[in-house]
């Protein structure tokens, strides 16, 4: 079962950056109505993709990666930047959206400009530390309910 959560995690981490994709399309296309629909649904798709990694989190404890010992240097920066650009992406994507809301479009193209890369790094290093993990992963218990 713990598997199959972080699995779904996964998915919806990929689901949300590829809809970023689309949304940045979108609006390169000029087209205002469908890009604020596709980038609330990244934003949905990420959220949903928190509730579940928690929830694997909180169930099943931590993953510690038990790979090739020559690789654990490069898997750990990945983990790292990972973990602190997601940290940031929230509040980053939180703030464009109110500027959206407020039609501050300047200031929400300013920040998109930064929020969206970040997004695209987060979304597919999170697919590839949780297949590195699927690989060279064993559970590391955790605080499991």
């Amino acid at each position: 079962m713990g598997q199959m959560l972080g699995d779904i995690a996964a998915l919806l981490i990929a689901l949300s950056g590829l809809a970023v994709i689309i949304g940045v399309i979108l609006i390169k296309r000029g087209d205002r109505v469908w890009h604020p629909r596709v980038m609330l649904t990244a934003t949905g798709l990420a959220a949903l993709f928190l509730v579940f990694y928690l929830l694997k989190w909180g169930l099943y404890g931590t993953t510690r990666y038990v790979g090739p010992e020559e690789w654990r240097g490069a898997y750990y920066a990945l983990l790292i930047s990972h973990t602190i650009l997601a940290a940031i992406n929230g509040p980053l994507v939180l703030w464009l959206i109110y500027n959206a809301f407020k039609q501050r479009f300047s200031i929400h193209k300013a920040w998109a400009r930064w929020t969206v890369p970040v997004w695209l790094y987060v979304a597919v290093t999170g697919w590839v530390i949780d297949q590195i993990l699927r690989t060279y992963g064993e559970s590391a218990g955790g605080i499991g309910f």
